[in-house]
């Protein structure tokens, strides 16, 4: 009886490793080899990708001349082959022990393993004997997931779909959890499909969020469980990249109309309770743009919306009484949003005064002491003189 020393398993080509042992025997009669026994124990095998895989195969007794070799599958599919160095025989130049060892062990490996035993004759070669077959199931963990949300921004109140994915798990079982802010929402069961390699599988979870305006600082988070992670993955989408949060605009006169003529008047324009800030202002006078300073970046409120304030001057000629001022605000590409402001010149009184200056006369003098104090003797020198001629009449 021999074997193939270690020397000559290393002349086979790279692409291969074929486990051979050339098991002579005394006689060639088929009685000569009833004792021989081959044993493959293991009926299921479950393993890691990337962990080391052990195929256990002995055989003792006397057998006939010919090679043991290790085939994946069996019939017109099984496979003799290995990539070299993966595989290795775990007691290299044993005659008895054909245990293999395969390094790495990736998604394609799994399948089921024959130990078999052949028979040379002059008729060629032809299977003696083999084992039961091994099983081997190969667990891969799930890529860590990715949470993708909407290509364009959404407004408060709109539901928007997220999608998270996760792929080249074994086996299929998997589960995902959604939540928003640490609180679990519901979403639909994840749609599990064949992967990119074989026996692996991709998985994909939607889940709609109806934003709010309060949702700049939100997080929505995707839980990937799956038997092969000791803690499940997870991924985190900030709301804040889905969410517009359209600004409110309001222009303020200072002092307010109507006003005298040649006044400075001052005109602000607040944008309060956008998001995100990029923002534009504009002023018009009668939908003519004017020249204005540009306002100072936005500022950020606590709730993490933006805020500003655009100022411009106007001179209150007799000219512009009646004119219409417009702060236009363009909000993160969309469609202006306007705030106006009318400047009315108060017009001229008697005695040059205007409107505003005769009425502020006419209230300064019913609030002097003397005018009421002169109307009360009046009053009072009008009522003695009617009760004298009442008097008179009388007698």
């Amino acid at each position: 009886m021999g074997s193939t020393t270690a020397p000559e398993m290393r002349t086979l080509p790279l692409a291969c490793l074929t486990l051979l042992l050339l098991h002579r025997s005394p006689g060639t009669g088929a009685q000569e080899f009833l004792d021989f026994k081959l044993h493959q124990p293991q009926g299921n095998v479950s393993v890691t990708a990337g962990e080391t895989l052990t195929l256990t195969c002995t055989i003792s007794g006397d057998g006939p001349v010919g090679p043991v070799k290790w085939l994946k599958g069996w019939g017109s599919e099984n496979e003799t082959f290995y990539e070299f160095p993966r595989v290795t025989r775990a007691a290299a130049g044993s005659s008895t022990d054909f245990t293999i060892l395969i390094r790495d062990v990736r998604l394609e490996d799994a399948g089921t393993y024959y130990c078999v035993k052949y028979q040379k004759s002059v008729h060629g070669v032809s299977v003696f004997k083999r084992g039961e077959g091994t099983e081997v199931s190969v667990y891969a963990k799930p890529s860590r997931p990715v949470v993708s949300g909407p290509w364009n921004r959404a407004g408060p109140g709109q539901s928007v779909p997220f999608t998270c994915t996760a792929g080249g798990f074994f086996p299929r079982e998997i589960a995902v959890k959604w939540l928003k802010d640490g609180a679990q929402i519901s979403a639909q069961q994840p749609q599990v499909t064949p992967g990119r390699t074989k026996s692996s599988y991709d998985a994909s979870s939607t889940v709609s969020v109806t934003l709010q305006e309060g949702d700049v600082r939100s997080q929505l988070q995707c839980e990937v469980h799956h038997r092969t992670l000791p803690a499940p993955l997870r991924s985190s989408f900030q709301l804040s990249r889905a969410l517009r949060v359209p600004p409110s605009v309001q222009v303020v006169a200072e002092p307010p109309s109507p006003v005298e003529v040649n006044k400075t008047v001052n005109l602000t324009c607040l944008v309060k309770g956008f998001y995100p800030g990029d923002v534009a202002v504009a002023w018009l006078e009668n939908g003519t743009e004017m020249s204005a300073e540009s306002p100072p970046p936005p500022a950020e409120t606590p709730r993490g919306l933006f805020e500003l304030r655009s100022l411009v001057e106007v001179q209150a000629t007799e000219e512009k009484n009646g004119s219409v001022f417009t702060c236009r605000v363009v909000h993160d590409a969309q469609g202006p949003v306007s705030g106006t402001s009318t400047l009315r010149i108060a017009a001229p009184a008697k005695g040059g005064l205007s409107d505003r200056s005769q009425t502020d006369n006419d209230m300064s003098l019913l609030s002097s002491p003397g005018l009421w104090l002169g109307i009360l003797l009046e009053k009072g020198l009008l009522g003695g003189l009617l009760f004298f001629f009442f008097r008179h009449g009388r007698a």
